[in-house]
């Protein structure tokens, strides 16, 4: 198991790019099975659960061509379903949760579609009724085995049909749609997800062929077609690693330039940051967090309350950053409650926090109550493991602010989501070593 030594307390300076979109590219990966002909991605991160999904693709058959580190050309030419009934891949799909969006592509072109239980982050229960109950609407036929976990999807025919999603699932939402583009007829889902990343599988699948009226709302109607044709797509910048950089920034009290943010896709994440009191300046396509020498102050509500910071689906603030946020309001002016709504275990590492003398009272799985210290009182250093990607690079956070020499096992989960994370952070002037 791997570990980074992070040797904290230090100024950070310069520039740092965002990688592409994990969870864009998941997503936009499986919808390179809904045509035989080529489909090339630029801006692809080179991350573990990237990487993870473009093997099990090359293993059902998919003619991968990596023309640079972050462009591909994929070919599902000659797609292998029985590979869906091997033990290798029964084993690889329950290592990667993005696994269970080829579902949907496989159902919608070869009728049929399996997949072991998908793996992923322990941050609580998450799901798959959503997915699983859209293929039903379409008119597939759904099993499961539950002594080996193995879900399975068969039609003959899909046709399109209204429904109304019990959530706003966007890998769900991402399932459905890919699987509607090539049903008969109409399909109408309302309580569509609308994130950026769904927006841009959208508009990549309507450059394929597709029908997709409504894209960026949460009413999506989509017009089968008999066959979808290739396309050339660039994946976004991480707005989870952007709102990561503008939290290392803010608690290390350094100067920093993010850049190609493409502000357009951001929604609510600066704005939710400035609640904290941290200054976000547009410098065209870039982003510059200035030195917070003097500290940054937690605003609140307009009647004097104490500030609330939660997430929901989009445009609401993304939960992948409330983690960010809660490490960021440590050393903040004031106190603020986080309100984790999505899942219940994602807030259980702020016990590691708590051990580097953060003030914070864990009140339920979902809330958890922050006083800052305004940085009279800075981080101390610790050993820690990473419980998961977002819960980690949190870590990785506050260990770069602490005093002293702080050791982070199990990052392996950072490497999911964060492409050479130690490399790009010693470009910044953070001191961090990986350790074997």
């Amino acid at each position: 198991m791997g570990a980074f030594k992070v040797f904290g307390g230090v100024s950070l300076s310069g520039s740092i790019q965002p990688q592409g979109a994990k969870n864009e590219a998941l997503q936009i990966l499986c919808a390179v099975l809904l045509t035989p002909e080529p489909v090339t991605i630029h801006n692809i991160p080179n991350i573990i659960d990237v990487n993870k999904l473009i093997q099990i693709l090359e293993k059902l058959g998919v003619n991968v061509e990596k023309h640079s580190d972050d462009s591909y050309t994929f070919q599902a030419n000659n797609v292998d379903i029985d590979y869906l009934k091997s033990d290798d891949f029964k084993i690889a799909g329950r290592g990667l949760r993005g696994s269970i969006m080829i579902v949907g592509p496989l159902l919608a072109r070869f009728g049929k579609g399996f997949i072991p239980k998908p793996g992923g982050d322990k941050i609580g229960r998450r799901r798959l009724d959503t997915h699983f109950q859209g293929f039903i609407n379409l008119g597939a036929t759904f099993r499961y085995n539950k002594d080996e976990y193995f879900y399975g999807v068969e039609a003959k025919e899909l046709k399109g049909t209204y429904m109304l999603l019990d959530e706003a699932s966007v890998t769900g939402t991402a399932n459905i749609v890919m699987t509607a583009v090539l049903a008969k007829g109409t399909t109408t889902i309302y309580n569509a997800a609308c994130e950026p990343y769904l927006q841009q599988l959208c508009n990549m699948l309507v450059r394929m062929g597709a029908n997709i009226l409504g894209i960026g709302s949460n009413l999506l109607t989509i017009e089968g077609v008999k066959s979808l044709g290739g396309a050339t797509h660039r994946v976004l910048p991480d707005m989870i690693e952007i709102g990561s950089w503008i939290g290392l920034a803010a608690l290390t009290r350094s100067a920093l330039t993010i850049k190609d943010v493409q502000w357009d896709y951001l929604g609510q994440i600066p704005d939710v940051f400035r609640r904290l009191g941290i200054t976000i300046e547009k410098k065209d396509g870039d982003m510059f967090i200035p030195e917070h020498s003097d500290g940054y102050e937690i605003q609140s509500y307009i009647d004097g309350s104490v500030m609330t910071i939660s997430d929901a689906p989009w445009p609401g603030f993304t939960p992948d950053l409330l983690s960010i946020i809660l490490v960021v309001a440590t050393q903040a002016r004031g106190s603020v409650l986080i309100h984790q709504k999505m899942f219940e275990s994602r807030l259980f590492f702020v016990d590691k926090l708590i051990d580097m003398g953060a003030k914070i009272i864990l009140c339920d799985p979902h809330r958890a109550n922050v006083i800052g210290h305004d940085f009279k009182s800075s981080l101390k250093a610790t050993t820690m493991t990473s419980p998961d990607i977002r819960a980690g690079i949190s870590l990785l956070i506050a260990a770069i602010s602490a005093k002293g020499t702080s050791t982070i096992f199990n990052i392996e989960q950072i490497d999911r989501g964060y492409q050479d994370i130690d490399t790009r952070l010693r470009g910044i002037g953070a001191k961090i070593e990986r350790i074997a």
